[in-house]
């Protein structure tokens, strides 16, 4: 699963431009000249995106510790996804593993996973690689490693994810994907994944106990 979406909304409550106009402006802080695009960048993950193709390593690591403290606020004031947790929970009653692959930093999904007493029903947690956010998704090595943590081949895995880049790492890596299109404009813009969802409860559903 990926994290953002399908599980929480992470930046609800610390919204994502707020966060990515603080990171433009520890960029202009250390001097880089950052272009007016970038500047009106709502998502923090593509000024992370951006430092790492034109900035200096030092640059590039000062950007992604200022993220990840970022996270680690957001997550606390963070919105679960209607049954999200559900779908975890149910998963891992019928014996599937259930690993997290996201963009965020792997520390900000524990602290989650954490707070809402999923840690131990989720394992990898497979987070952004640290000041290299060349491989953050759609790079789909964070797939893939996943997958050989659980020791499963690429094919009997499927990723659930809420964003174009899920679907283009899933593709990239070989494993199936259903998108969950949380925004009416998704259903047809993911019309390549396996399948469409509008609600995890749609999946949460299928893994439900029997009713006895």
């Amino acid at each position: 699963m990926d994290f953002d979406g399908p599980v929480c909304s992470v930046f609800a409550g610390y919204p994502a431009p707020r966060i990515a106009a603080e990171l433009v402006g520890l960029l202009a802080g250390l001097g880089v000249d950052v272009p007016t695009d970038v500047q009106a960048e709502p998502d923090p993950m593509e000024v992370l995106r951006w430092s790492g193709e034109q900035c200096l390593p030092k640059v590039v690591t000062a950007v992604e510790d200022a993220l990840c403290e970022a996270e680690l606020r957001a997550v606390a004031v963070a919105a679960p996804t209607p049954f999200g947790h559900e779908l975890i929970v149910n998963a891992h009653d019928h014996g599937l593993p259930v690993a997290i692959v996201s963009n965020n930093s792997a520390p900000a999904v524990e602290a989650y996973l954490a707070a809402h007493g999923l840690i131990t029903l989720v394992t990898p947690i497979v987070g952004r690689a640290y000041a290299d956010p060349a491989r953050m998704k759609p790079h789909p090595g964070p797939v893939l490693d996943a997958a050989r943590y659980l020791g499963a081949a690429p094919a009997d895995c499927t990723l659930i994810g809420d964003s174009l880049t899920d679907i283009e790492a899933a593709r990239a890596a070989g494993v199936r994907v259903v998108g969950y299109a949380n925004r009416t404009w998704k259903v047809a813009a993911f019309a390549s994944a396996d399948a469409v969802v509008t609600s995890m409860g749609h999946l949460a559903e299928v893994l439900a106990p029997e009713a006895s």
